[in-house]
């Protein structure tokens, strides 16, 4: 370990913490942020992990999800999960009673307790998480790692940190072999391609809806800007064909008023009906807003097409083989630079310019449905843990 970075990387950190404890408190009271921000930064209600079990560590919603092929391989005794966001919070209590928000940085040293394997999700690149993992005696892995052609430039700008972090990774379980390339660029050791652990085991529906007669179009994981765009690209069709109805569901619950009053006035304007999915479960009117968490995937199951949102606007796009699984149409923005792996895997996407998305949904006779065409093995990473465990 280097003691001088290890050293100055803490104090700094410590001392961001003070000046930020005025703001962190004000903000605390934000529905967004009321439970995430007292748990990670004032340890309300967030109590150490039991030692000695497996750790894992994932970000969003999404990220908790696709962990789930691993954790459903592991003893449910031996699970440890933490994350930083209330919707991967939502997620990753369903695994285990030892959930988590992950502690800020420097809290990490009265908090962390010795586990046999620390396994973090994606871009989650905490210097001390790390560290001081590793030095309480874990081994510690970053898995479905990727570098994509946004942020790889802004990763080489902060090189010398990324460097000091991947000292203290012991395997690497990369995406793809470019972003295997460019995480050594940085510092990785010991770095394996696995393919995106995304396609390991896609998740099943929950319940079983009734498709409702006619084309049934679902607006999925859409974003600020995206909405609009949906609704139009969906009048424009139902002027076409009477009978479709759109699911449009908001990628985050902070929104989910927000979009419900935008498809009222929508559905004001052009004599349309709607209903929010709260409410009733049973797709009876034009408009669905779905303003509920985990129900995509029941969604997807009986959709025709799909827009995926998430691509429209520069964010980086959303996982299409949950949607591909159901033979569904797909039609994506053309910003899914975070998902390119993904849509590689995946035949039959329609990628288009936000200015052309009304007018290739009029043309969806003419689209395939999607086909998944690979799957990614996770074995190397549960054999890994499964060696740790044994320790």
């Amino acid at each position: 370990m280097n003691s001088l970075f290890f050293f100055f990387y803490t104090l700094i950190l410590s001392v961001v913490y003070l000046i930020a404890l005025p703001f962190l408190f004000f903000y605390s009271f934000k529905p967004k942020y009321q439970r995430s921000i007292p748990a990670r930064f004032f340890l309300w209600k967030n109590k150490p992990f039991k030692p000695n079990g497996v750790w894992f560590h994932s970000c969003s919603f999404g990220e908790a999800k696709a962990i789930k092929p691993l954790v459903d391989a592991l003893p449910e005794e031996s699970l440890r999960m933490s994350t930083t966001t209330q919707t991967g919070f939502d997620a990753i209590r369903d695994y285990t009673q030892e959930s988590r928000y992950l502690p800020f940085e420097p809290l990490l040293f009265f908090w962390m307790k010795p586990q046999k394997a620390l396994v973090v999700m994606e871009a989650e690149f905490w210097y001390l998480l790390f560290a001081l993992a590793k030095r309480k005696g874990a081994k510690t892995l970053l898995i479905n790692a990727r570098m994509s052609d946004r942020s790889f430039p802004k990763y080489q700008k902060m090189a010398w940190l990324y460097r000091q972090i991947f000292k203290h990774i012991d395997e690497v379980y990369a995406q793809t072999s470019q972003d295997k390339e460019r995480l050594e660029s940085l510092g990785a050791n010991n770095v394996t391609v696995t393919g995106n652990i995304k396609l390991s085991k896609l998740p099943s529906p929950t319940k079983q809806l009734k498709k409702p007669e006619g084309l049934l179009l679902c607006g999925a994981s859409t974003h600020e800007g995206e909405e609009a765009l949906v609704l139009a690209a969906y009048h424009a069709l139902k002027k076409q064909e009477g009978s479709v109805r759109l699911l449009l569901v908001p990628r985050h619950p902070e929104r989910f008023d927000k979009v419900t009053q935008m498809a009222e006035a929508f559905t004001e304007a052009h004599g349309l009906s709607m209903q929010r999915y709260s409410q009733n479960e049973a797709i009876e009117s034009d408009i669905v807003v779905v303003d509920m968490l985990g129900e995509l995937v029941n969604l997807y199951a009986i959709s025709d097409i799909v827009i995926l949102g998430g691509a429209f606007e520069p964010i980086g796009g959303h996982n299409a083989s949950e949607a591909a699984q159901f033979r569904c149409k797909i039609i994506s923005g053309k910003y899914y630079f975070n998902q390119k792996d993904i849509f590689e895997a995946v035949e039959g996407i329609a990628v288009v310019e936000a200015s052309n998305l009304s007018k290739r949904l009029l043309q969806h006779a003419l689209l395939k449905p999607a086909k998944i065409k690979v799957r990614t093995d996770i074995t190397p990473i549960l054999k890994s843990i499964e060696t740790a465990l044994e320790r």
